[in-house]
């Protein structure tokens, strides 16, 4: 299987080549790689001490941040090389100064593995959840660097717990340590006999809970909701709209929203604005009116302000749960100690899973079950009440993960 894997990575990367070409995000996927090698070499010496840290995406990199200024703080000599495996992680982050050095990581070849880890010689490697390449996990090994992986979580459904998942359980003992969210997942690694795990839960709740002590206000936001109460949805898409847009119309007036679609571009915010029937400003033009209060719903056109919205929210819906895009972070307005609703699709999202079966997050179906959840938040003061505490005391109980991980790595 393993020989099958190395000829699948560079039919792969051949294939890619080709389909980058038409494809705008691939195409950022594969040019950007054609650098990386330089890059090292230019940013990194001989004599720097290295931590390499790697995420996939955006949504890794925030889990794992909480760890990487930890890190930093504790090895402050030491020059910190952050990869990204995505496009969507890399792109956003890439001049964010987070990181000595920046980049994609290169496709996992045995060659690539080789040539990467002589550039950046890391001292301590940490990989975040999902990451595991069996090439650079096998030349980590054979170099004997230290390495660890964080906010890890495992499914009876993974490779490395079938039959014939021999060559990618031989990956996992590349770590030396492996910190994954929850009991299951242990039990899951114990039962192969991998035994250097802990529990530490997800770092993604200390990151979020950093949110509450960062300044989240917003002067055209707070003057829009005046005194009424108001309902954030977040990261919508077309099949979040579809079961939303009709209770917008229909709702009392005393009652303001506020949209922050995942795709902002020009033509989707004009068909979504053209089907809200109450009066709707958009971001992009708020400068031309004195009087936001006068509307009722605010659409925002632009990006990296959501967070900071959730904090005015009395409920809060996050999309991508109606369709087949996946759920967005639940997390951001649970923290703020509010009802949150999402749609039908979240199996595979471990907060959302528990918050379901607790009670803080409530899943809907359709159009009419969003519309007689969203009334009985609005009127039943006592359930609106419950269902936030259980989302509150969730967040609150579960935020000591990078404290944890950081124990285990002040004794490295």
């Amino acid at each position: 299987m393993y020989f099958i894997y190395n000829i699948l990575i560079y039919i792969t990367g051949f294939f890619l080549n080709i389909v980058a070409l038409f494809h705008k995000k691939l195409g950022l996927f594969v040019t950007g790689r054609k650098t990386v090698f330089e890059t090292l070499a230019n940013q990194i010496e001989t004599t720097d001490n290295v931590i390499w840290f790697h995420t996939a995406s955006l949504g890794e990199y925030e889990q794992g941040l909480p760890v990487l200024e930890a890190l930093k703080k504790q090895y402050p000599t030491h020059k910190f090389v952050l990869t990204f495996f995505s496009p969507s992680g890399y792109e956003v982050k890439k001049d964010s100064g987070v990181a000595d050095v920046i980049t994609y990581l290169p496709l996992d070849t045995k060659a690539n593995a080789k040539r990467f880890l002589d550039l950046v010689k890391p001292t301590l490697v940490v990989f975040v959840k999902y990451e595991f390449w069996p090439n650079y996990l096998a030349e980590l090994k054979k170099r004997t660097i230290h390495t660890i992986s964080i906010s890890t979580i495992f499914r009876p459904s993974q490779v490395f717990f079938k039959s014939y998942g021999g060559w990618m359980r031989k990956s996992l003992h590349a770590f030396n340590h492996i910190f994954v969210q929850d009991e299951a997942s242990k039990k899951l690694l114990l039962s192969i006999n991998y035994t250097t795990v802990t529990v530490s839960g997800d770092t993604r709740f200390d990151r979020v809970l950093e949110i509450l002590e960062r300044d989240n206000s917003l002067p055209f936001v707070a003057d829009f909701k005046g005194n009424s109460t108001c309902i954030v949805i977040g990261s919508s898409w077309q099949e979040d709209e579809a079961i939303f847009v009709p209770f917008i119309n229909s709702s009392p007036n005393d009652c303001k929203y506020i949209i922050a679609p995942h795709n902002i571009k020009q033509q989707e915010i004009l068909k979504l604005k053209q089907s809200i029937t109450k009066s709707t400003v958009l971001f992009s033009e708020m400068e031309q009116h004195e009087n936001l209060n006068q509307f009722d719903v605010f659409i925002v056109d632009t990006i990296g302000i959501l967070t900071k919205i959730y904090s005015y929210a009395d409920i809060a819906y996050v999309g991508g749960g109606m369709g087949t895009t996946g759920l967005h972070n639940t997390l951001e307005p649970a923290v703020f100690g509010i009802p949150v609703v999402i749609g039908k699709t979240y199996a595979g999202f471990k907060e959302a899973e528990d918050l379901v079966q607790l009670g803080g997050i409530i899943s809907v179906k359709h159009q009419d079950e969003f519309a007689n959840t969203m009334t009985r938040l609005l009127t039943d003061t006592d359930f609106n009440e419950e269902v936030s505490n259980i989302n509150h005391n969730y967040v609150h109980s579960h935020g000591n993960a990078s404290e944890i991980i950081m124990n285990y790595l002040s004794k490295f």
